[in-house]
Parts: structure tokens; sequence; C-alpha cells
């Protein structure tokens, strides 16, 4: 039986955020306490709004609020019934296996099935030295965590022993969610993720942040290969990009730039990229460009090109890549379901 999440064929649609609390231009940047509570908000909105996933990072920084993604997706539960409540990503390789089921079981029970847990190795690496892992030990760390997070949501004991944490002895791991709680695998562009992801059997997540996302169309296709060569049914894909609505494509623009532009260069300034101009910008918002940002019908019609390029079961938009006044996102929220979802649908 496949896992997807996606009903009767329909794309699902949804939001994701870190809780980003940057500074722009004059307007400081929110507290943490601020910041957390709008999600909170953008959350309730975006059930509000019809649509299907709400999804919260996980960062160990000054400028993301959401280093316990759990905690704030336990605060949503409580405000919500029905949407789906992810993490976006869990940095598994720098977390425990057994702590993080117990936690995402926890948020199971309390949100009445509506958990799941996107799996990544992170695309910073703040959380390694925090929690006293080497980077040397980047892809061995999330290997063998993850091979222990699949064993322990089996309903049965487990035996196990590894090189990164004390071993388990017919150990089950409590509370236990009423159902197999659902792990997806979270990738950047590596296609050695990507095919393990298939190997396992496993949802794929792809986050794509910069150039075209047709280029994605090889790692598809590797993922549905190893899918096969695994032995496993089709599985869900989703992506994950950055991007933002108004009423207008010019008002968009002129919303998101500011933000998105400043939260980029800071991130280009530790990478060794080059500041974002608006060229780059107008290229990434292109009918081929990774940036969804406009009117709802050109943010549509964008949306289902990519869905049918990589024949997606899941989209979730990213509006605080920058971070916006909270109004404008709860307005761009009420667009994307109210005149990009039926689009979609």
């Amino acid at each position: 039986m496949t896992t997807s999440t996606a009903e009767d064929g329909i794309m699902e649609l949804g939001l994701t955020t870190f809780a980003e609390r940057h500074a722009v231009g004059d307007r400081p940047a929110p507290t943490a306490g601020e910041r957390l509570r709008q999600v909170v908000e953008e959350a309730v909105a975006t059930e509000r709004a019809g649509l299907d996933v709400y999804g919260v990072g996980e960062h160990h920084r000054e400028d993301f609020a959401a280093s316990a993604p759990e905690v704030v997706l336990g605060a949503i539960a409580a405000r919500t019934e029905r949407i789906r409540l992810t993490s976006a990503v869990s940095v598994l390789s720098s977390d425990d296996p057994v702590r993080l089921y117990e936690r995402f079981a926890t948020l199971d029970g309390l949100s009445g099935g509506r958990a799941e847990l996107m799996a990544g190795r992170g695309s910073f690496t703040e959380s390694f030295p925090l929690f006293g892992y080497d980077l040397a030990d980047y892809d061995n760390l999330f290997a063998e965590k993850l091979a222990l997070l699949l064993r322990l949501r089996e309903d049965e004991p487990v035996t196990w022993s590894g090189a990164f944490r004390a071993p388990l002895r017919d150990t089950i791991v409590y509370p236990r969610a009423d159902r197999r709680l659902p792990v997806w695998i979270a990738v950047g562009g590596s296609p050695e993720s990507v095919a393990r992801a298939g190997l396992l059997g496993l949802p794929l997540a792809i986050a794509i942040i910069g150039g075209q996302p047709a280029r994605f169309r090889p790692l598809v296709d590797l993922y549905h290969r190893a899918l096969e060569q695994g032995g496993h049914e089709r599985q869900p894909i989703a992506v994950h990009a950055h991007g933002y609505l108004a009423d207008t494509d010019e008002q968009a623009v002129a919303d998101f730039y500011e933000p998105y532009a400043a939260a980029m260069s800071g991130l280009g300034r530790e990478r060794g990229w080059g500041p974002m101009t608006p060229a780059q910008f107008e290229a990434l918002r292109s009918p081929d460009g990774s940036l969804f940002v406009g009117a709802p019908d050109r943010v549509a019609e964008k949306i289902a090109a990519v869905r049918d390029t990589l024949e997606l079961d899941r989209f979730m938009l990213h509006p605080s890549v920058g971070t916006l006044p909270h109004d404008k996102v709860l307005h761009a929220i009420d667009l994307l379901g109210e005149k990009v979802a039926p689009q979609i649908r």
C-alpha cells in the first residue's frame, strides 16, 4: 500500500517556516517569542484557508526562533483540528532517535494522528558542536540514526547497537503512536540521499531554493528507480520552495524583494556567495526559476508546472525567508487557499 498523504490524487498544498526573525531596513527583528506566536497564528490561518499541511524547521541560530519544532507544532495542534503537522526538517544527525520518536509520538497523540517527521541532515552545521558531534561523521551519523529511528517506529522490541549512542536491548520506546509514524527524507539535491530514500521506501521532500526546478527531474527518476530496486510501491514526493503572494505581481515584488534579498545576502556572506541583485531575483521569479512570487494566477501556473514536471504529491511554500510583516503573510496564506488551491485542484 502506498503511504501517499494526498487524497484522490489531488496534490496537497501547505506552508513551511523556520520562524525567521531578520531585521529589514529600519524595521527591527521581532523577538523570538513574538515570532513564535506569529507562527502559530500563521498555521491557524493555513488551516482556515483550507490548506493541507504546515511545517516548522529546526535551526539553532539567533536569526531563527524554532530550535524545537515539536513544541511549536504542539501549540499549533491545540489550535487546529485538521491540518497535518510536520517538521521541515528535524536535524536527525545531531539528535537522538529515541527522543525524536518520543516527541513526535507525543505530538501525534495530541493532534489526533496528524504528526509527520521530516528527517534531514540540515543546511547549517551549528547543531553539531552544540550537541557534541564531529562534522567529520556527518554522513555516518545520519545513516545510523535513520536506521534506528525506522526500527523504533515498529511495534516490537528493539535490540540495537551503534557508534553514536548507548545500545538498546529488547526496548520499546513510549509513548507509542497509534499508527506507524510517517517519516519523510528531506534532501537538497544529493543523489545519494535521494537513492537512500527510495531504497528504504520512504517519502521524499526536495528543497528547491535556487536554479531551475526542472533540473531536479533526474533526481526524481533516480528515486523511482531506487524504489523499484528496493521492492517498494510509489511513495509521495514533496517540494519545499521559497515564495510569496500578493494581489498583484507588482505588490508581491514590492513586499518580498527587500526582506528576501537581505536574508539571502546575509546567507551569501556566510557561504561565499555574492549579494542578491534585482536581476538575479527576476531570473529566479521567471517561469523556469525557483522563486514562486507574484499574483495568484502566476503562482498557480508555476506550481502546476512544477507539479507536472516532478510528479508531486505535495507543494510547500516558504514565504518567511526574510521576515515579512505578519499581516502580509496572513494575506498571502489567504490567497494561496482562496485563489491558488482551486486552480491546482
